[in-house]
């Protein structure tokens, strides 16, 4: 749920730059972290503290930058009431004081006299209630110049150190490469996450310089800014470093997704669903699930996927923007933009594609493979057949090994079955094809013409016998021999009778 709105307030977000460390076509921020992309996580946080304002600096990849955030535009309206989410473009990567400065000179920010919120698009974990707290901190009274977001790591390497007077006022941020050997000693790091008086932003950017071993424009040189025009500067330690670590590299994204989907199981089983074996389960951070479910070994929810109280998941079960309804139980299978009806029973190894739609007390059993299916309350599939195209009603059973053949190499077309339906195994249904009410069909029927309610249809021819062919036609085989020694009666080599 949004956070109370902090009107007056501004969020920009840093997300210009290549990440090269990731070795990928696909620019750093998009990449996933729990079935989210990192630039969604910080555009979440962004606008979950209903901001007057959001501004994204794009640059890398600024056209798929653009798009995902096209995408993510509805739902923030939907979700958060933020209505706009702008965008500045950052030409050439001269650092994050660079990129501030840039987006200072957006439409949204030219006249802005708020206080600015700074983040980045590669700390996954972080949430919307830390920037809260941080807009906490940095509106406390006397109220701050800049606050500086920090935390304290054993291993700081890579990050700026937060230097702070013997009294633990916070004087500057030094960046890894200008730090000395003692300043690289402190532990206390650098989020990149900042809150700014608008106006002192404003005039700090235009004093930056590019005066250091990177030779770019550091947002960090502003802290030292502020300092000299004796200004408020302020700090908000976390005490959980996870929930500022940035993302570099696939090895630091993985431990990202490690520890987004730890928390997330937490989240869930305290919120009354049982997991036999917890690290083997995966779960995006959009997925529902009610309380008294059951998640066995080896379950991935993913997307939007909905599961409703008292279900059963799993063991080795992959649903991906599926809606499971109450008691259902899904065995072994893996399914897609679907939806699982209430009490239903769903595999082992079933497949379901796009557009099924399972109905309360249905079944869809072994080997099962349904897409643009629609299923009627307590209708089953028990085993070895393909439904696509296709709509069943009520109380039918479809049995094994059936087909439903709905492509004639260029259009699909669809068949329609009707309620308590017996069909024998092994029928084919040629769409265009609608089946009555009532209908059985025999084993092995091939159903190319409509069938009216009531109706049974049998399509098979009579079967025809042809003695002794194997041994006329197959002589010398394995099966010949055997052939020849049954009709005989003579014994089969190897026994008591042939010695």
């Amino acid at each position: 749920m949004p956070l109370t709105p902090h009107p007056d307030v501004a969020v920009v977000v840093l997300a210009a730059g290549a990440g090269t460390r990731m070795k990928s076509a696909t620019p750093k921020m998009l990449h996933t972290v729990a079935g989210r992309s990192m630039l969604g996580h910080a555009v979440h946080a962004a606008c979950g503290i209903r901001p007057d304002h959001v501004v994204v600096v794009t640059g890398h990849g600024k056209d798929l930058v653009d798009a995902a955030l096209d995408e993510l535009k509805p739902r923030m309206d939907k979700d958060y009431g933020v209505g706009s989410i702008d965008t500045v473009v950052q030409k050439q990567q001269n650092g994050t004081g660079d990129a501030v400065a840039c987006a200072l000179q957006s439409a949204a920010l030219a006249d802005f006299t708020g206080t600015i919120v700074v983040t980045t698009s590669d700390v996954p974990l972080l949430g919307a209630e830390v920037l809260a707290a941080l807009l906490a901190e940095h509106s406390a009274k006397p109220r701050a110049g800049v606050t500086v977001l920090t935390t304290m790591v054993d291993d700081p390497h890579g990050y700026g150190r937060i230097v702070r007077t013997a009294d633990g006022e916070v004087t500057r941020i030094v960046e890894e490469k200008d730090a000395d050997e003692e300043t690289r000693t402190i532990r206390e790091i650098n989020s990149g996450v900042y809150a700014f008086d608008a106006a002192l932003l404003a005039d700090a950017v235009g004093q930056l310089d590019t005066n250091n071993a990177q030779g770019e424009f550091y947002l960090t040189d502003v802290i030292g800014i502020a300092r000299a025009s004796d200004r408020i500067v302020r700090a908000h330690r976390l005490a959980d470093p996870a929930l500022v670590a940035g993302v570099n590299d696939r090895v630091q994204l993985a431990e990202a997704n490690r520890q987004f989907n730890r928390r997330l199981r937490e989240m869930h089983m305290k919120n009354g669903v049982t997991m036999t074996d917890p690290d083997s389960v995966f779960i995006d951070c959009d997925v529902e699930i009610a309380n008294d479910v059951l998640l066995e070994p080896n379950c991935q929810l993913k997307g939007s996927t909905s599961i409703a109280t008292g279900c059963v998941i799993g063991p080795d079960t992959m649903l991906e923007n599926m809606t499971v309804g109450e008691g259902a139980s899904v065995v072994r299978t893996h399914g897609f933009d679907s939806v699982i009806g209430a009490h239903a029973d769903v595999g082992p190894f079933t497949y379901i594609r796009p557009g099924t739609q399972l109905g309360d007390n249905g079944k869809l059993g072994g080997f099962v493979e349904t897409k643009k299916a629609v299923i009627g309350r307590g209708s089953k599939v028990p085993h070895l057949t393909y439904v696509g195209d296709a709509t069943i009603g009520e109380e039918s059973n479809i049995g094994a090994s059936s087909v439903f053949v709905n492509y004639d190499g260029v259009n699909k077309h669809h068949t329609t079955i009707g309620s308590h339906v017996r069909t024998g195994s092994d029928t084919m249904f040629i769409a265009p094809v609608t089946v009555g009410d009532g209908v059985y069909s025999g084993a092995g029927t091939v159903i190319k013409d409509d069938v009216p309610a009531g109706a049974l249809t049998v399509s098979s021819a009579k079967q025809r016998i042809i003695e002794g062919w194997v041994e006329n036609k197959r002589p010398g085989t394995p099966a010949a021999d055997a052939a020849a020694r049954a009709r005989t009666g003579s014994a089969t080599p190897g026994t008591d009778s042939d010695k």
